[in-house]
């Protein structure tokens, strides 16, 4: 017995399927015309439509869609109300219907809760959805420091600190993006890190657990009218980043002292916030292929809401 979930984020098709213990998931980014910096939310939701299809294809013919006893989709980017974007309506939509032809019970979740179960079960601290903790949500669109507590079989986050203006992610990307990588940009900026030098610091302003990065963008433009090297130029936005989220973790944690803290999200795979993070905070991290969009912690929140019995939809 198992569960299918459906994840239709603004970059990701996604389906996953769990059976308790393990799971497998199945992904596709969308695709950005080189120098751009997204997709509209009409061809985000054209492009998922197009893709759900194969990736079905691809879950049958290696033999996980046997025995489905309920279905899970991401339905909305958080829960929290008026929390809502178009791209998500293709896999609520084919997950329902889904789960209406096999008589089974139909789950929706929040693509944070998703990113969240799937970030504490590839950590291999599934417990940590049991109890209170500390999270960041690290995307291309979100950059929240959260108070996470159980809410029955799912998670209620609470959005404490994070950014005011743009998302860490967005910023990885813009910054790729003027220096030539392809959208999304976060692996190529990563691996561009190696061939900077020591660069200058900026200085990020945190105002109790929040803070601005448009200032950053700003300098990150500024290096690069200035004939900077690429590599210093990635190296100086993702040390930045890490060191304003070390420093707002810090702050939380003396705020709530004791509580662990998970790290997920797309950026959350950036190898220089993990070791920082790591070394500074103690925090817990998603595997790199769950921290990006992925529909596997929707599929483990869906196989504990059949474990308490609930309905469904």
């Amino acid at each position: 017995m198992a569960v299918l979930a459906l994840d239709t984020s603004n970059y990701t098709t996604s389906l996953a399927v769990f059976d308790g213990r393990e799971g497998v998931n199945m992904g596709r980014l969308l695709t950005v015309r080189p120098g751009e910096l997204g997709l509209r939310q009409s061809e985000a939701l054209f492009q998922h439509v197009q893709r759900l299809p194969a990736l079905f294809r691809e879950m049958e013919q290696g033999g996980y869609l046997k025995d489905i006893a309920a279905v899970g989709a991401s339905t909305r980017p958080r829960a929290v109300e008026g929390s809502y974007m178009p791209c998500f309506l293709a896999g609520a939509s084919q997950g329902e219907g889904l789960a209406r032809t096999l008589g089974v019970p139909f789950f929706a979740h929040s693509h944070q809760q998703g990113h969240l179960a799937a970030a504490a079960w590839s950590a291999g601290r599934l417990d940590l959805l049991d109890a209170p903790f500390l999270a960041w949500h690290l995307s291309g669109g979100t950059t929240e420091l959260l108070y996470v507590e159980p809410e029955g079989y799912t998670i209620r986050a609470q959005a404490v600190g994070g950014t005011s203006d743009i998302s860490a992610g967005q910023l990885i990307d813009r910054t790729g993006v003027l220096l030539g990588l392809q959208f999304p940009a976060g692996k190529a900026l990563d691996q561009l890190y190696d061939q900077g030098e020591k660069c200058e610091r900026y200085h990020v302003k945190l105002n109790d657990l929040t803070f601005s990065l448009s200032g950053m963008e700003n300098k990150v433009k500024q290096l690069a009218a200035a004939g900077e090297t690429p590599g210093n130029i990635a190296r100086f936005a993702l040390d930045t980043v890490a060191g304003v989220v070390v420093r707002a973790t810090r702050a939380a944690q003396e705020r709530w002292p004791g509580l662990p803290v998970l790290c997920s999200g797309g950026v959350a795979s950036n190898r220089q916030l993990r070791s920082a993070m790591e070394r500074a905070c103690g925090a817990l991290f998603a595997q790199p292929r769950y921290a990006t969009d992925n529909a596997m912690g929707t599929a483990i929140l869906t196989w504990r809401a059949l474990e308490t019995g609930e309905d469904g939809l």
